[in-house]
């Protein structure tokens, strides 16, 4: 008999109508990984209807997954191209919209019937790690580490910010409405938890200061309580009203990175530094499961629509489905480790500075497919720019240059904000000739396509 919610385990079905049942509930389940992403995943947000999920990755898109579209572990996601870097969080929109924020500073609006940009809000330059949509859709806050909040009216015709929330004395990691949408919430690294009039901008006053960075806030049910998580491991929920800590929950051992609530309200999940993931009950706040990914953290968190499934990312280009309830037993994850960027089990340091400063964007080979960066296969002698089916910045396309050892080892030493300015080339500098010189060695070895062909058996693939 196939597993049924658990809260409806009450009603016997006819045999006929179980197996109808199990039959719409097998084709209704997400797969236990998505994979599409070419980079470490930064965050996870299931619709409304539980049917799509949106995620956002270090490869600068955002990919939008429909059930109805998912075979086992693949899909083709409608893919959101248009940050020039990490692309940190997201959220569904009215109207088939979606909207996201990156370490770009911009936020965006994208049409998901097409995939297009709407609308590109220009940010301060500082990047930004959170949003969070008003209870209307109208309105968006943005937490960014240019010390500020900013809030975002899309319905106005100016792209300049609805309001500006000072105040703060540290990077703002975390935003929220409150329920009814009157104030917007904010998490400092400088520990405060402060309230702001939506209407005015105006800071109505600091809730708490905890000592410790706050990085994580979800508005509760009731609407007068915050399930908030802190940079020294800290859980806990907090009187709106009062600032008082009403119930402080099993502490991880390093950094809350991600929190989240269940459609029903009834669940709520940590995610910590530590890889642990915490559900709690909550209305009672009992610790109900606990998981330890042994991978990595957990950066982002969501729950199924039947709350009986958690959607966890982290270092991972995948997506991970964690089965709550009826739990299910730990089983070993099917995943790359050490990671592409955690080799140090080589003695070519060449290979070393490739895995540590260039794998997370940039693949070896023809077949590895493009991440943040193109794939650096048969890279010299290539104008730089001009790799097919990749979506290079301007900047890149109006090069004029070709790579070679020389262009390559350049990029290195002075950066690509000297070398390829404007591009979406995080700085990467490498400030030894010697560990330039083995770098260039490697990639000139590990990206010649006749290399690739003689260990192939002959064939580049």
């Amino acid at each position: 008999m196939c597993r049924q919610p658990w809260h409806k385990r009450a009603r016997v079905l006819s045999l006929g109508a179980a197996l109808m049942m199990c039959a719409s509930h097998a084709l209704a389940e997400w797969p236990e990984a998505l994979v599409g992403h070419g980079g470490p995943v930064k965050s996870v947000v299931l619709a409304d209807d539980g049917a799509r999920l949106l995620s956002t990755s270090f490869d600068y898109t955002a990919l939008v997954w429909s059930k109805t579209d998912i075979h086992g572990k693949r899909a083709e996601p409608l893919r959101l191209t248009g940050h020039n870097a990490a692309v940190n969080d997201a959220r569904f929109l009215p109207g088939n919209r979606a909207v996201s924020v990156s370490d770009d500073s911009d936020l965006i609006v994208w049409d998901l019937g097409t995939g297009q940009v709407l609308r590109r809000y220009r940010g301060r330059g500082e990047k930004v790690l959170s949003l969070d949509v008003s209870p209307d859709g109208r309105h968006v806050a943005v937490a960014s580490w240019e010390n500020e909040a900013r809030v975002y009216d899309l319905e106005a015709p100016a792209d300049e910010p609805h309001a500006v929330l000072g105040a703060h004395r540290g990077n703002v990691n975390a935003v929220v409405f409150s329920r009814g949408g009157a104030s917007v919430l904010t998490a400092s690294y400088d520990g405060g938890i402060r309230q702001f009039d939506l209407a005015t901008g105006a800071l109505e006053r600091e809730i708490v200061n905890l000592g410790w960075g706050v990085n994580a806030l979800k508005v509760l049910p009731d609407g007068g309580s915050l399930l908030f998580g802190v940079t020294d491991g800290k859980v806990g929920v907090l009187d709106i009203e009062t600032g008082m800590e009403v119930k402080i929950l099993p502490q991880h051992s390093r950094p809350i990175l991600s929190l989240a609530l269940s459609p029903d309200g009834k669940r709520a999940a940590s995610g910590g530094g530590d890889g642990v993931i915490k559900v709690f009950d909550a209305r009672t706040w009992e610790l109900l499961e606990e998981f330890q990914n042994p991978y990595g953290p957990v950066w982002g968190l969501a729950f199924t629509a039947n709350a009986e499934s958690l959607f966890y990312v982290g270092l991972d280009d995948e997506i991970h489905l964690w089965q709550v309830a009826p739990r299910k037993p730990f089983e070993t994850i099917d995943v790359e480790f050490p990671r592409r960027f955690q080799v140090s089990d080589t003695d070519d340091p060449g290979e070393l500075q490739f895995a540590r400063k260039c794998s997370v964007c940039h693949t070896l080979t023809p077949d590895g497919g493009n991440r943040a960066g193109p794939t650096l296969y048969g890279v010299f002698g290539r104008k730089a720019g001009t790799l097919a089916g990749y979506a290079y910045s301007k900047a890149l396309l109006d090069a004029d240059f070709i790579w070679d050892e020389k262009t390559i080892s350049d990029l290195f030493d002075y950066g690509p904000d000297v070398v390829t300015p404007g591009s979406k080339m995080p700085i990467q500098r490498l400030k030894s000739v010697e560990d330039r010189d083995a770098l260039v060695a490697f990639l000139k070895r590990a990206t010649d396509p006749e290399r690739v062909s003689e260990t192939n058996g002959g064939t580049a693939r």
